[in-house]
């Protein structure tokens, strides 16, 4: 009886030619699909906003917001599109001189850029939607506030939740790779990202929308004034720009998600069950 999984074994065999797939996407279709990618996570963490940003218990807030947040990456593995973080595992591939650094690297930036143009699609509709002003303006001042924090953690601490964050991430791309049917695959995703929503780590593409979002709600004096009254200072308000949401999250955020991803999972796992066993 054949079984309707792959075991992890096979899954890193497998992934020596989804790398190679990958790499070998023109540069067109890698970017358009990018583009989905980065607008589905984009609408899905707006959604997670939207579920929690009347909560004040932040223990129920993230285990809703995580049910929430998971269809980004559902939809991305289900309906198609490149992700940055998910890619990441393709460092099997050219581990395994399967495919070169240099197209691995070609590759990343394309979807990398391609996540960010989807992000702030969704960040330009969401905004001129009248969505901000849901709740009596609450949710544009949430949306500020989440912002606010990301931008002043510190370098360490966005690293480190870069890496758990990513971890996670591509263990649930790696575990919807064992099912060979769609339920299993959304299974497969549900748990990891789940998980990493409600443990608050970080992840640089659900950033591309959090926080160019917050910084445009800031324009807006009613949403700024209700965040104010959340606990932003005029300080931090004013600190909030383009320089502190690259600067300040998106590069220690992305390197640790390069981590988390391309070394807690692809390069472990390659070690595990791709290379050759020299015990006696």
């Amino acid at each position: 009886m054949e079984l309707n999984y792959y075991s992890p074994a096979e899954i890193a065999e497998n992934y020596y030619q989804i790398g190679i797939k990958k790499a070998s996407l023109p540069v067109a279709k890698q970017f358009v699909l990018a583009i989905m990618a980065g607008f589905f996570v984009g609408f899905a963490a707006q959604g997670y906003n939207e579920a929690i940003h009347t909560i004040s218990s932040t223990g129920i807030a993230k285990t809703v917001g995580g049910t929430i947040f998971t269809a980004g990456l559902i939809m991305v593995v289900v309906a198609g599109g490149e992700l940055f973080t998910g890619n990441c595992l393709m460092v099997i591939s050219w581990v395994g001189k399967r495919i070169s650094l240099g197209s691995m690297l070609r590759s990343w930036a394309i979807v990398y850029l391609g996540n960010l143009a989807g992000a702030l699609f969704i960040v330009f509709l969401i905004l001129n939607s009248g969505q901000f002003d849901f709740s009596g303006g609450m949710l544009g001042a949430f949306t500020i506030k989440t912002a606010v924090y990301k931008t002043t953690l510190s370098f360490g601490k966005a690293f480190c939740m870069g890496i758990l964050c990513n971890t996670l991430v591509c263990a649930a791309i790696w575990m919807s790779q064992a099912a060979k049917d769609i339920p299993g695959k959304i299974m497969g995703v549900f748990f990891p990202i789940w998980l990493f929503v409600v443990t608050g780590s970080e992840h640089c593409i659900a950033n591309m929308y959090l926080i160019p979002a917050g910084i445009l709600a800031k324009l807006n004096g009613s949403w700024a004034a209700k965040a104010v009254e959340m606990g932003v200072t005029a300080e931090q308000m004013s600190a909030l720009g383009v320089k502190s949401f690259l600067v300040n999250n998106l590069l220690p955020v992305t390197l640790g998600n390069i981590v988390g991803g391309s070394v807690l999972i692809g390069l472990l796992y390659w070690f595990v069950y791709l290379t050759q066993n020299k015990e006696k």
